[in-house]
């Protein structure tokens, strides 16, 4: 996804080239010099994206963002060697940065920081509580590496760890993905199924896909890092050989494409969804299954209705806090025999809830 990052509680955004002296997550395994200091201060939850994209502006580099699932509290976080005058010289600006947002109609909060030193080596091991094993059902775990947890018979397994990458799995855009993928996955005898992986981010949907199966898998990002992390965790996971990685601008890409895939998974913004949707569909098999992700609440029924025009209709959804996702399938194409709707209710990630509704249709089921 194109703004962030999802980890549950702490999610890690992506950013740019980094402005010493901040320090990036990584570095806490490697270095174990002076205390750092982290600058931190609470949000709107939907404010994260512009407030992500000015911390990167300010910072050069990735912040971290976390959400207290109880509260509903969202703190970013910066960590930095700085100090005095030069961190006093970034609090101004990312504090004009904020009153920007506000005078544009964001709302991103009171804007009230905080800064506080941090051992790193207290650091490097209280984060680890914040990642625990995904399950997807009976057939996909999720952990990391340091997790003894193991797959049990007949479910694939994808390793991921956060100081490696963004992505694993547990945030609601991305969780409604690997959920779909497991669905969707190739049956025995059914032949093969190829899976595109546009926004592919740390690999996760890419990764989860090859282990489930499915053939060919293509994946691809517009950030030339994330690939190159995306190439890295797929080679962890045995699957340097199965797993197509590229950089490429979804925008540049010609409009129509002979190749087409069974399941096409787009975890974009909002702009993206919208203004490039020709390109995302003219990639999908006629009777395949198009996976939107990325999107607030608040913007989906125009998600829903820019796809309609194209001639995509809604066949599952899931609201989890302020997202939601969806599953699309040509219009005339059968997706749930009865002709009713069902709804699937679970316990999200950190404790919050969500529903899987499923759009009723005709036809046979898929």
């Amino acid at each position: 996804m194109g703004a962030g990052a999802d980890f549950g509680l702490l999610r890690l955004v992506r950013g740019g080239h980094s402005r010493a002296p901040w320090v990036g997550v990584a570095d806490f395994f490697t270095m174990k010099t002076k205390p750092l200091n982290e600058l931190v201060f609470a949000i709107r939850a939907e404010a994260e994206e512009p407030v992500v994209a000015l911390v990167e502006r300010v910072f050069g580099a990735t912040p971290a963002v976390y959400l207290n699932a109880e509260t509903g509290e969202v703190r970013v976080s910066v960590y930095t060697e700085a100090e005095g005058a030069l961190l006093a010289a970034w609090q101004r600006e990312l504090a004009a940065g904020l009153g920007d947002l506000r005078a544009a109609g964001v709302e991103p909060g009171d804007g009230a920081m905080a800064v506080r030193a941090v051992r790193r080596e207290d650091w490097a091991e209280s984060w680890k509580k914040h990642f625990k094993p995904l399950a997807i059902g009976g057939a996909l775990l999720i952990r990391p590496s340091w997790s003894r947890r193991r797959a049990r018979a007949g479910q694939a397994e994808v390793v991921l760890d956060p100081g490696l990458s963004f992505g694993t799995g547990q945030h609601a855009t991305t969780s409604f993905c690997l959920r779909q993928l497991v669905k969707h996955r190739p049956r025995a005898g059914a032949g093969a199924r190829g899976f595109l992986d546009m926004g592919t981010g740390s690999g996760i949907l890419a990764i989860a896909a090859a282990k489930l199966g499915y053939e060919p898998v293509v994946a691809f990002d517009f950030d030339p890092e994330a690939v190159r992390v995306a190439r890295e965790n797929a080679r962890q996971n045995g699957l340097a050989g199965r797993v197509r990685m590229a950089r490429q601008d979804l925008t540049t890409l010609p409009r129509t494409s002979r190749v087409r895939h069974e399941v096409v998974c787009a975890n974009l913004i909002f702009d993206l969804l919208i203004a490039e949707r020709e390109r995302i569909i003219n990639r999908l098999a006629a009777d395949g299954v198009l996976v939107l992700a990325g999107i607030l609440v608040t913007q989906f029924e125009r998600v829903v209705a820019a796809y309609a025009e194209r001639g995509m209709r809604l066949v599952a959804t899931q609201v989890e806090k302020e997202w939601q996702s969806g599953s699309f399938v040509r219009v005339g194409r059968g997706y749930c025999r009865k002709g009713r709707k069902k709804t699937q209710k679970g316990q999200g990630w950190g404790g919050s809830s969500f529903a899987i509704l499923v759009v009723p249709g005709k036809g046979s089921p898929t």
